[in-house]
């Protein structure tokens, strides 16, 4: 166990330190071998860096300055009292392992095993004063402390949405998403796919509105699917439905202007029968290895990837169909990727728009007369997603708004925009929107 909670705490120091990725830090660690202790890491990662304020805001009842605390040491504690307070791990032995791990945690002495012990067993002694959900009368920083989203983020909901939906969206932020795959129709078809998990022992069901969708309540690790390699990739639900939205043809010429990881491109050339072309453009050289690997895997042949910048070349002639699915905050997405809470001021959605309208201004001047052309992003605010389009339309007068028509999207789709939220719909939070170029 103490070895696991060294390597825990490592994880989330480069996490919340040093702003790496939870599934790429975790990926990276050293190899555990058993299946237990690896289950136990992740759920110590994960569950610390879904709580971080959360245990901050506990902790700070019992530490004068935690932020003067070495990253080790508070990650420790953070660790221990995420198992004190969220895991059923009893009170002495969070306490043990901390220590322990304080002890071995480096070899220069700079460990602090006796402030760490006092403060634990502070917490315990005194647990009937903190019990989750922290009692905390003013509603916003309720909601930001019990369920760690920094409180801009809080307040924007509350006024969008009211107290109670704000709680209800940032408390689905907190829980642990489905692992949801999207079948490769190219190769095999959903009932095949789910006769087969079955035959496993694996829970699956058919995802409500894609098509292709499959929910895996049970599934927590890829490796767990290797026998069905080349016949599924990892996509969410409202992921997938943003290609049902560009509705692309076969023989087609389709421009996907932000293509990595390849979800969206490779799900739009199994809707046209890997037929046509498919121009996967990825501005990332560091993404690419993954796009082509994925395009590989499904066996694909209709993409075709280009290392550029939408918004610098002018090279790649004119599309039926465009899709920017374009960089953005992520806060649709903070129940799979939950360091995203931590990653943003509110003023960087300026930023992030002002970005995408650069983006979506560049990759409509590629579009066809007649064509059709979908925006969408990954988040839940208005500023990256319905003031964007109301920007671009505002100055590109060519371009009108047209309505969803498939009809698996219209109990999440509005009167023109595509919006999805993790406490209405089960899925990540996305927005999308048919733009088509006049004649």
């Amino acid at each position: 166990m103490p070895a696991v909670r060294l390597l825990a705490v490592t994880c989330l120091i480069e996490i919340l330190d040093k702003a790496a990725k939870p599934k790429q830090t975790l990926d990276a660690a050293p190899a555990v071998a058993d299946e237990r202790d690896r289950a136990l890491l992740r759920e110590i990662v994960y569950g610390v860096t879904r709580y971080r304020d959360t245990l901050d805001w506990l902790l700070g009842h019992f530490l004068k300055h935690p932020s003067r605390l070495g990253p080790f040491t508070l990650n420790n504690l953070r660790a221990a009292a995420y198992q004190i307070f969220f895991m059923r791990v009893p009170d002495w032995a969070a306490v043990n392992e901390a220590v322990e791990a304080e002890k071995n945690s480096d070899s220069r002495g700079a460990g602090k095993p006796g402030l760490v012990n006092g403060v634990l067993r502070n917490i315990i002694r005194q647990r009937d004063r903190f019990t989750f959900p922290f009692l905390i009368r003013e509603p916003v920083s309720s909601i930001a402390v019990n369920t760690s989203h920094p409180n801009w983020l809080i307040k924007r909901w509350v006024s969008r949405f009211g107290i109670d939906e704000a709680a209800a969206l940032a408390g689905a932020n907190n829980e642990i998403a489905p692992l949801t795959i999207r079948v490769n129709t190219l190769r095999a078809t959903r009932d095949e796919l789910l006769g087969r998990l079955s035959g496993r022992g694996i829970a699956a069901t058919a995802t409500p509105h894609s098509p292709e969708g499959i929910l895996l309540s049970d599934v927590r690790s890829y490796d767990e699917l290797s026998f069905l390699r080349g016949l599924f990739i990892v996509q969410d639900e409202a992921s997938q439905l943003v290609s049902h939205l560009l509705a692309p043809a076969r023989g087609e010429r389709v421009l996907d202007a932000c293509a990595a990881p390849g979800g969206k491109a490779t799900h739009i050339a199994q809707i046209m029968a890997d037929s046509g072309e498919i121009i996967a453009v990825e501005a990332d050289s560091r993404r690419i290895p993954r796009l082509n690997e994925n395009i590989r895997t499904l066996g694909i042949s209709s993409v075709r990837v280009v290392h550029a910048d939408i918004t610098e070349t002018g090279e790649l002639g004119s599309f039926d169909r465009i899709l920017v699915d374009a960089p953005c905050s992520a806060t649709g997405v903070i129940r799979r990727n939950p360091d995203v809470k931590y990653r943003h001021r509110e003023e960087d959605l300026a930023a992030f728009a002002s970005k995408q309208l650069q983006i979506l201004e560049a990759a409509s001047r590629l579009l066809r007369p007649n064509g059709t052309m979908v925006y969408s992003v990954c988040s839940t605010e208005p500023e990256e997603g319905e003031e964007v389009v109301s920007g671009f339309l505002k100055t590109e007068g060519e371009f009108r708004m047209i309505d969803a028509e498939a009809l698996f999207l219209r109990d999440v789709t509005g009167s023109r925009f595509f919006r999805t939220y993790p406490h209405r719909h089960a899925m990540d939070g996305f927005f999308g929107v048919r733009l088509c170029k006049k004649k």
